[in-house]
């Protein structure tokens, strides 16, 4: 997430670093680096300017120069100014409407459909609501198989009427049918085009209009860059939207469009995707992105995100089974199911403040768990639950089983066994070290 600009901006503070003393000159250099970095991650020329002029002028308020500390007073000052460029606070969504209406809005391909699923998800989940998703794209029939399917997969109703052209009366009918129904969010996922067009505008705004909202979200493809500010701009001169969704944040973002976003259109970020489970999407936090974009990490989403998937009632179950040397790979399989419910590996390790730079060129698979869930699997539920009895000719069959090798098999034991015995040693430390040492088991 946004790499090439987190790399850049180190390298500018890098400037004030390597000088023994700290001068008007070098800082004004420092901040030429800055200003280079923001617009090679396409953010807009006025405000890149913009944002190292203010910069300058608080680092000269603050006394940089004279500071026992300058290089990190300027680091903070730059994360402060990151952050209120982007939003500054975190914004919630509307849901006070009985139902509450959110109306979807966005170019083909931004990821629209996706996340409207993912919203559901969301709300569902975590608001213990329940969402209907409501299909409104009448020119892809295949937009609509494609909510059914994410409308499955979550476990959410989708409305959709196939014989009828009509997106206004078929977004009316869905909110009439969440009535009848006992829904309480309506989630209307509206037709995209493949560029900004009268028609499109037109439709939406109609929609709009009869509907009332509680609440309008633009979503943005975050890889297109200015070109999404610009898409921003033109919906929202159109529909006064109240937020924005900026989708697939775990590809290769340059950054142009969450930095410059809210600048252009004065409308908060409210949601992010971060991959293409149904959990991948995080509430825009400002200041978390600020640290993640200078290469802080982001400790606490890593730990919201760790809690969302610790269960209590489990943890002490596992805890009397590690008392009793009765812990077992089933408990370790269920374990690993949390983690990966937690989102894509590398997202996840981006987290962890330093990680980026050590985890820069290397591919890390989202699929990192694959080879130990296979020789799990491979197991009879009597060798899970007393791996001891993993003789010779068994380690053979669950090897062959499972498409590894003896040897993988053998270090897995090893690693497992290991862990155990840690476990053991600091009852009570709970699943967070127990999540460390499993990631080491990549």
């Amino acid at each position: 997430m946004f790499d090439n600009l987190s790399e850049k901006l180190d390298k500018a503070f890098h400037v004030l670093k390597g000088h023994g003393q700290i001068t008007e000159i070098n800082v004004a250099e420092t901040l030429k680096e800055i200003r280079r970095a923001l617009l090679d991650a396409d953010v807009n020329f006025k405000i890149a300017k913009e944002f190292t002029n203010t910069v300058k002028e608080k680092a000269l308020g603050q006394n940089v120069l004279t500071s026992l500390q300058p290089g990190q007073l300027m680091v903070k000052l730059v994360k402060d100014e990151l952050t209120e460029l982007m939003g500054g606070e975190a914004e919630g969504i509307d849901l006070s409407g009985d139902p509450s209406v959110i109306l979807m809005s966005g170019l083909q391909g931004s990821g629209k459909t996706t996340f409207s699923g993912k919203l559901a998800n969301y709300l569902k989940n975590k608001k213990t609501k329940k969402p209907l998703l409501v299909a409104c794209d009448v020119y892809r029939p295949a937009a609509i198989d494609q909510l059914h399917i994410v409308g499955d997969q979550i476990g959410v109703e989708v409305y959709s009427d196939r014989d009828n052209n009509d997106p206004v009366a078929i977004a009316k009918a869905g909110i009439s049918h969440a009535k009848s129904t006992g829904c309480n969010v309506v989630i209307i996922d509206t037709a995209g085009r493949l560029a900004v067009d009268e028609q499109m505008m037109t439709e939406i705004s109609n929609i709009h209009k009869a509907i009332e909202p509680q609440e309008t979200l633009f979503v943005v493809d975050s890889m297109t860059g200015q070109d999404a500010v610009n898409t921003a701009k033109a919906f929202n001169d159109v529909l006064n939207f109240d937020g924005v969704v900026l989708t697939k944040l775990d590809g290769d973002t340059r950054g142009g469009a969450a930095i410059s976003i809210k600048s252009v259109v004065d409308k908060p970020i409210k949601f992010i995707g971060t991959g293409e489970k149904m959990e991948a999407i995080d509430v825009f936090h400002p200041s978390r992105m600020a640290d993640r974009i200078l290469g802080m990490g982001d400790v606490v989403s890593l730990v919201e995100r760790a809690q969302e998937q610790f269960d209590e009632e489990q943890a002490r179950k596992i805890q009397k089974k590690i008392a009793k040397n009765k812990f077992g790979f089933d408990d370790f399989l269920n374990q690993i199911q949390q983690i990966k419910k937690m989102g894509n590996m590398k997202d996840l390790m981006g987290m962890i403040p330093g990680a980026g730079k050590a985890l820069k060129g290397l591919d890390i698979d989202d699929d990192a768990f694959k080879h130990i869930e296979a020789i799990i699997h491979s197991m009879t539920p009597e060798e899970r639950s007393t791996p001891a009895k993993l003789n010779a000719s068994r380690k053979k069959r669950i090897a062959a089983g499972s498409g590894t090798s003896i040897q993988e098999v053998n270090q897995l034991l090893k690693q497992f066994n290991q862990m155990s015995k840690m476990m053991k040693m600091m009852q009570g430390g709970g699943g967070k070290k127990m999540m460390q040492m499993m990631q080491n088991m990549r």
